[in-house]
């Protein structure tokens, strides 16, 4: 890579930032439906699991960061320098994994039992409006960061506040407590029905799937370290603009010089703040907020627990906004549907930002002739693409992909998890430098982290005969 300067870093401590947009893509369906669940049918004990969960992407995210900012280059990138097929793996799993707009169809579902209005058309409408503001957008990661942290702002404080009226001091001891009930798990819970359901939580603590390699293009793009030297994407309408040329590689920083690595230690530090205080300790908050809910929703309806080990496994959904109703009626109930909605239309927003940066950065390097267009409009070439998908799915097919596809799809995901732990163990310790590459304990808990993901994903699918859900 050619040599180039670091940049100064801004001030470690900050509200804003890449971590803030990943945060509102990670906090979704993990912790406002799967985790609740659990806590309805085991008890907060079993959030010990989520505490090993979140902290492992913590983990991962800092490692993602390291490579990123160091080279200018996403993480995609450093899988092509490995190896090109395990590039490409990715590649077709952002594909079969995030077309479908799930998501957006849960968001409008809920936005339907607040309005009347049908969810069809508010999901159509959803989609169009994202594509929108994106067209519209001088910067592309400009708007998704303020949107995001705007909705992810709204979600937190108005759930901590809504917990606050439900929740008691007991509720939210026990929460706590369950963090550190390390070991605690029912005998029930390593059955068919549970285990699977247990390892996939596990795995939505957080952001899952590729979202944490898509936040390498977020901090590209935020101009974190030597992503200070990449061009950024434009919206559509300002294509014609002078635009800068992409370079055919990311660049690095000389290791060797002292000021340098002040700089790079000043990175850290910038993104350490990211990774704990806002990562880890945002979703933290919010699961623990979700976990006081579930359990005042179980006080008030104790028979959800019995309806969920039933089958029915959207009742915690249900029995949260009874909670709701029960405390502060109906204002209450549409309070808590409006997270719903706000959970699913950020889900779609950010995801489906995140899948065209992604492809068009892998399409723009190592498709040939890709080139001749500029990566914005290769950006916008997936961005529409996949919500013209996803409209076309609304209008004739099922709003969360066949049926069949769906079990694919959830071990893909999970799959990929466990993969992208191995690439960082390649790309931050063969290709990084020496001295700025990790400490050998943060590449042992990368190495548990991927036998943990796979392990548990094909114990999973050859015990049971399922894989995560």
């Amino acid at each position: 890579m050619p040599i180039r300067e670091l940049p100064e870093a801004p001030v470690a401590l900050h509200i804003i930032g890449p971590a803030m947009v990943l945060v509102a893509l990670g906090v979704g369906l993990g912790e406002t439906f799967m985790w609740p669940r659990l806590v309805l049918v085991f008890g907060p004990q079993i959030r010990w699991l989520f505490l090993i969960g979140v902290s492992l992407q913590a983990v991962v995210m800092l490692e993602m960061a390291r490579y990123a900012m160091a080279t200018g280059e996403s993480i995609f990138f450093g899988a092509a320098r490995i190896a090109k097929p395990f590039m490409w793996f990715f590649f077709a799993v952002a594909i079969l994994v995030y077309i479908w707009p799930g998501h957006i169809s849960l968001g409008a579902q809920a936005f339907e039992f607040i309005t009347g209005i049908g969810w069809l058309g508010t999901a159509i409408v959803g989609i169009i409006l994202m594509g929108v503001i994106f067209t519209l957008a001088k910067y592309v990661y400009n708007v998704l960061e303020t949107v995001l942290s705007i909705l992810i702002g709204l979600l937190v404080i108005g759930s901590v506040i809504v917990a606050g009226v439900l929740g008691t001091w007991h509720e939210l001891w026990a929460t706590i407590y369950g963090l550190v009930s390390f070991g605690y798990m029912p005998k029930v819970a390593f059955g068919a029905t549970w285990f699977p359901i247990i390892v996939g939580s596990i795995a939505f603590a957080g952001p899952s799937g590729m979202q944490q390699m898509w936040y390498t293009l977020w901090l590209r793009d935020k101009g974190a370290g030597m992503g200070a030297h990449i061009p950024r994407i434009k919206g559509l309408v300002h294509l014609d603009e002078e635009e800068e040329t992409m370079p055919s590689r990311g660049f690095m920083f000389d290791t060797e010089n002292q000021e340098e690595m002040r700089k790079w230690k000043d990175w850290r530090r910038w993104v350490s703040f990211d990774a704990i205080l806002l990562f880890w300790g945002i979703t933290m908050l919010v699961t623990i907020v979700f976990t006081i809910l579930a359990q005042a929703a179980g006080q008030i309806n104790p028979h959800v627990a019995g309806v969920i080990k039933g089958g029915d496994e959207t009742a915690s959904i249900s029995a949260i906004a009874a909670a709701f109703h029960s405390v502060g009626g109906t204002f209450l109930k549409i309070v808590y549907l409006g997270f719903i909605a706000i959970v699913g239309w950020k889900g779609s927003f950010g995801i489906f930002d995140a899948f065209a940066r992604g492809q068009s950065d892998m399409t723009y390097y190592f498709i040939p002739g890709a080139r001749r267009f500029s990566m914005s409009k290769l950006y916008f070439g997936f961005l529409f693409g996949v919500m013209a998908f996803g409209i076309l799915i609304l209008l004739f097919g099922p709003a969360d992909g066949p049926g069949a596809v769906l079990d694919v799809l959830a071990f893909l995901s999970t799959f990929a998890m466990g993969a992208y732990c191995v690439l960082l163990l390649f790309t931050n310790n063969l290709l990084l430098p020496k001295k700025i590459r990790p400490h050998f304990l943060v590449s042992v808990v990368l190495a548990l982290g991927a036998i943990f993901y796979l392990g548990m994903l094909f114990y999973s699918l050859f015990r049971f005969g399922v894989v995560v859900s």
